[in-house]
């Protein structure tokens, strides 16, 4: 079986961006999220809202939105591309967390949830994996006072719909 080749290189092994002048334009969706573990006293400065830095929620709302806008500066094959809609959710998980690499058990799991949306010819997956990585980094950010030993677990890809490829599901 023939191994394929990346569609960032040329034949020659040199990085290029990926030519997207003859693709269709199509209505394209993506979700990915990011987890991050934390101690009982962080997790409940952000429940309770009353972070020294302000709500720490919505500060990572907004800078998830903003990491969309700016992922074509970040990642450098990447397409500038039209966001057309950004939705960034949080969701306290329930399963116990395990150890953290220091040892310590942290006790309390937040997963941050974006989902990015275009009509375009190429895909949102980098966006919307920028978005959740971007909103747990600033939860670390507005955080690290109170735990520095929080941790920004699982960053992956958990949907996309539209273009070529279709539908990916995890």
């Amino acid at each position: 079986m023939a191994m394929q080749r990346s569609t960032h290189f040329d034949e020659s092994g040199q990085a290029q961006m990926v030519d997207v002048t003859a693709k269709s334009i199509t209505a394209r969706t993506a979700t990915a999220t990011a987890v991050v573990s934390m101690n009982a006293q962080a997790a409940q400065s952000i429940r309770q809202g009353d972070s020294r830095k302000g709500d720490v929620l919505a500060v990572a709302r907004l800078a998830a939105i903003t990491g969309t806008k700016w992922t074509s500066t970040l990642i450098p094959l990447c397409h500038a591309i039209p966001i057309e809609g950004v939705e960034v959710g949080f969701q306290w998980l329930d399963e116990p967390a395990a150890p953290s690499t220091e040892g310590t058990t942290p006790t309390s799991l937040l997963r941050c949830t974006a989902t990015v949306k275009t009509t375009y010819k190429t895909g949102v997956e980098m966006e919307a994996m920028t978005a959740a990585s971007v909103a747990a980094l600033t939860i670390y950010d507005m955080l690290k006072s109170v735990d520095r030993s929080m941790e920004i677990r699982q960053t992956r890809l958990e949907h996309k719909d539209g273009g070529k490829s279709g539908l990916f599901q995890r």
